[in-house]
């Protein structure tokens, strides 16, 4: 009864403090980090407890912690890369769920049609971004290829590898270490517009990249 009157403590706190209320509806929400001590201080709780702990309630104490560093460390993170990508055509959104960045940056700023070398134009923007990578090292990063349908699959496959290598290669030569960056390529096979038209297919050259939220931060 102790403990669960503990966790009940931890969590009621982060939500008191981690109201955010919207100032033209006066609705609440939860932040991110508060989300992330909620998240942390159950699965603290809940793991003690699988184990066999008895100090459930310090356990969540220290759960709730790490989830909130989390969170403010990927909030932060998100804030710098939209200040940094705003005009360049790279979009990035937040995850409210999971709280990993995602950056799009489409074909038309980053390569020449139906190759794999990364216009010089865009390159500063690139290194924009190698410096917050290198500033937050705490993340792993995924590098996702996309193509239209335009070509053989096995043709595109090839093009979206290459390409989110190209931007791979670009931000470890710029120190981000490389056992962080992992390159996956998915060519045509999940576009995000109509490839019937120009504007689609434009949609669908792309390269995602994903800052993954890490499980905990020093």
């Amino acid at each position: 009864m102790r403990n669960t009157l503990m966790i009940a403590a931890v969590a009621s706190g982060l939500v008191l403090s981690g109201c955010v209320t919207d100032p033209t509806t006066g609705q609440q929400s939860l932040n991110k980090t508060t989300l992330g001590g909620l998240a942390g201080a159950l699965g603290g709780a809940a793991i003690s407890k699988a184990t066999g702990g008895d100090e459930t309630g310090r356990d969540a104490a220290i759960g709730a912690a790490l989830g909130a560093g989390v969170g403010y460390y990927m909030d932060r993170q998100a804030k710098q890369l939209e200040q940094q990508m705003a005009g360049t055509g790279v979009t990035v959104e937040q995850n409210p769920t999971t709280g990993n960045i995602d950056l799009v940056m489409p074909g038309s700023i980053t390569f020449s049609f139906d190759n794999s070398t990364l216009s010089s134009s865009f390159k500063p923007t690139l290194d924009k971004l190698a410096t917050t990578m290198n500033q937050y090292n705490q993340n792993t990063i995924t590098i996702a290829g996309h193509t239209d349908s335009q070509g053989s699959d096995s043709y595109n496959m090839g093009l979206s590898r290459d390409r989110a290598y190209s931007v791979a290669n670009y931000l470890t030569a710029r120190g981000v270490a490389s056992n962080r960056v992992n390159v996956v390529a998915y060519g045509e096979s999940r576009p995000v517009a109509d490839n019937s038209t120009d504007y689609g297919r434009q949609q669908n050259r792309r390269v995602e990249l994903t800052v993954n939220a890490p499980q905990s931060v020093n």
